[in-house]
């Protein structure tokens, strides 16, 4: 499977939030991967990981997971493989403050993907 399918499966799962599957397919990736987007699939990876702990009930473990997801999605560029970051960012930047303050949460983060050259 291509980079850019195995990417395109990834998504799919994420967007439909099946963030076990997703992380699966992220991770493969990630290990594939060599410098600079390297840490931007490791931000993914991580919030695949930190939105499966909130959908088991591990607020505490999303919460932690989350954190260190934002940290490295914060250092992409704002169009990273094709993938929109600052709608992203600013989702992953709700999601922080409503499990740190115990507010309702915003809806799920999507990624949104912009055209492929």
């Amino acid at each position: 499977m291509s980079a850019h399918s195995k990417l395109d499966e990834a998504i799919a799962h994420f967007n439909a939030a099946r963030f076990y599957d997703a992380h699966e397919a992220l991770e493969d990736l990630w290990r594939q991967q060599e410098g600079p987007d390297k840490a931007f699939l490791q931000g993914l990876v991580q919030l695949a990981v930190a939105l499966h702990h909130h959908s088991t009930g591990n607020r505490e473990g999303a919460r932690s997971v989350l954190e260190r997801a934002a940290v490295n999605l914060a250092q992409a560029p704002d169009d990273v493989l094709g993938i929109a970051m600052r709608p992203l960012r600013q989702s992953v930047a709700q999601w922080q403050q409503a499990l740190a303050g115990g507010a309702s949460l915003p809806p799920l983060p999507r990624l949104e993907m912009r055209e492929r050259c």
